[in-house]
């Protein structure tokens, strides 16, 4: 069994998405649709933006989504029996599963950026990666350095990896403890905010609003969603979860677990770079892995 997954911010680079631009006439007609939808030349900040401006959230999350689905719509659906996306990868997954049209898609991951950059500078916060250490022992990691401030998991990556996000102080704080829970490594991350966290909560309650303006529909194919690792259907669940994601853990680990458990052997990164390939071969490790980024990738399927 065959599933695509989609993935999230960090997965930008300078000059993302050009070649499809380029190589295939479908793909660029879906980059002007959006470039005319956002009201400003996105495909400028992807092609020859700076990696600054690339990186500021408002701009990362509709660049990534725009090139997952140029990259998506020159693949084959037939065969697809599952799809799910780290983050606002989750986005791409549901517009690929027909339960967002790409039009709402491009509109709501745009705003999606915009609340959590301006909840970003309304509460600011950061995050840390921490490897090597068992996710039971992530909780009294936690509890020791709440003292400090809001701090819990923001994405189960894979098996060792995990990511936490919260206030300043509380972050540094379990990044000087980790390795005294069993952290081989422990690093703060350069990122704009402390993305899932109670921080984003600003975000929370406006995404919701903006969403209720959205149609969604039951996907075509279940999305295995980040903030209950299960495969959902539902376009009432599917709402209620996207709202949810965004202060919630990205539970990929066990996402991908559910799947593998569900019968999916095949995993297809489908948009920029290959970092949930990495994450998966962890997971899953006897999985058929491949990826399509590039023009060259899906000219030599």
């Amino acid at each position: 069994m065959k599933a695509f997954v989609f993935p999230g911010q960090g997965s930008q680079y300078c000059g993302m998405a050009k070649d499809l631009y380029e190589a295939f006439p479908k793909a660029k007609e879906l980059m002007e649709q959006a470039n005319e939808i956002l009201g400003y030349r996105i495909t400028d900040i992807m092609f020859t933006g700076s990696e600054e401006e690339l990186r500021q959230t408002m701009h990362t999350q509709p660049a990534i989504f725009l090139h997952s689905m140029a990259a998506a719509s020159q693949l084959p659906s037939e065969g697809v029996a599952m799809t799910a996306g780290h983050s606002l990868g989750e986005y791409s997954a549901l517009c690929f599963a027909g339960a967002i049209s790409f039009e709402e898609g491009v509109r709501i991951v745009a705003e999606r950026g915009r609340l959590m950059q301006q909840a970003a500078d309304q509460n600011p916060g950061t995050m840390a990666a921490i490897i090597g250490m068992q996710d039971s022992a992530l909780e009294g990691l936690l509890a020791e350095a709440s003292g400090e401030g809001v701090v819990q998991a923001a994405n189960f990556n894979s098996p060792g990896q995990i990511v936490i996000s919260g206030n300043v102080a509380a972050v540094r704080k379990a990044v000087e403890l980790a390795p005294s829970h069993g952290a081989r490594m422990a690093k703060e991350i350069a990122v704009s905010g402390a993305f899932h966290s109670p921080l984003m909560k600003p975000a929370e309650d406006k995404l919701a609003a903006a969403l209720e303006t959205v149609t969604i529909s039951d996907a075509r194919v279940p999305v295995c969603m980040n903030a209950v690792a299960r495969p959902v259907v539902d376009a009432a669940e599917i709402r209620r979860n996207l709202v949810l994601q965004l202060t919630s853990s990205v539970l990929w680990t066990q996402s991908i677990g559910e799947m593998g458990k569900a019968g999916v052997s095949e995993f297809v990164e489908v948009g920029p770079q290959k970092v949930l390939q990495g994450l998966i071969k962890r997971i899953e490790k006897g999985a058929a892995l491949s990826g399509f980024d590039t023009a060259r990738d899906i000219q030599g399927s």
